[in-house]
């Protein structure tokens, strides 16, 4: 199954690359574990990069031309890569050593922090010189309902990072355990009331399943080579920004 529709986040994310409002294509497959969620994922956007190339290639080439000569050359390097695939633990292992070989960050590195967008950049345009795939997050940085990992520690989850622009997917194998998931929605101060018609979805006939999220503004930002998401979506909502 899958939906296409505006998402709203409250967070207070005044950058160039979020917005209060935007629209995102989110699928969710029956026994996918997390591997073939990431299959789907990488072939996923290739094909949308790919089909941009070629059925718009008049207006990528305007693109290239006017705006960002290096467009054309960054979409088909995507394009052609087999994204690097990383757990967590070693992005953290290579930003660390980055910082002692003198590399500067703004945010500091340590494991269990949630990776800026100037780390997730370092990873693809330094270190791995290719689109990068994060897997096996700390679970107190990501969502409740993410599958546990047997060392209680982290959960599948997994982040795509695009050169220029840092993530541009999100997404996970979904925890189908009924007690794990009422547990962790305990730990996170969640009420169970309110998550019972969710909940009923695991007690009542679960499948193993996965899905993730791709934010059709970033998508745009990344194929354009636009610099700010405002100036890819008509009429941008942000924070603090609600005129009609």
């Amino acid at each position: 199954i899958y939906t296409f529709g505006p998402t709203f986040r409250a967070e207070d994310s005044n950058t160039p690359r979020h917005l209060a409002e935007f629209w995102m294509i989110e699928p969710e497959m029956a026994f996918y574990d997390n591997t073939d969620n990431m299959d789907l994922a990488e072939d996923f956007v290739k094909y949308l990069i790919h089909w941009a190339l070629t059925e718009c290639a008049d207006d990528v080439q305007f693109l290239n031309d006017t705006y960002d000569d290096t467009l054309i050359e960054r979409l088909k390097f995507v394009d052609s890569q087999r994204f690097a695939r990383i757990t967590y633990t070693e992005g953290v292992e290579v930003l660390e050593q980055a910082i002692k070989d003198g590399v500067k960050f703004e945010f500091p590195v340590y494991w269990g922090c949630d990776l800026a967008a100037e780390h997730e950049r370092y990873l693809v345009e330094k270190h791995y010189k290719k689109p990068v795939m994060v897997t096996d997050y700390p679970k107190e940085i990501k969502a409740f309902y993410m599958k546990q990992n047997e060392d209680g520690k982290t959960v599948r989850g997994m982040d795509v990072l695009f050169p220029r622009i840092g993530e541009i997917m999100g997404g996970s194998e979904r925890e189908a355990d009924l007690d794990k998931l009422t547990k962790r929605c305990e730990e996170v101060g969640i009420p169970l009331e309110a998550m019972n018609w969710y909940l009923d979805t695991r007690r009542f006939g679960a499948c193993p399943h996965s899905g993730f999220g791709l934010g059709f503004e970033r998508l745009v930002l990344f194929v354009t080579g636009m610099s700010n998401i405002r100036d890819v979506i008509p009429f941008p909502r942000t924070p603090k920004n609600a005129n009609f």
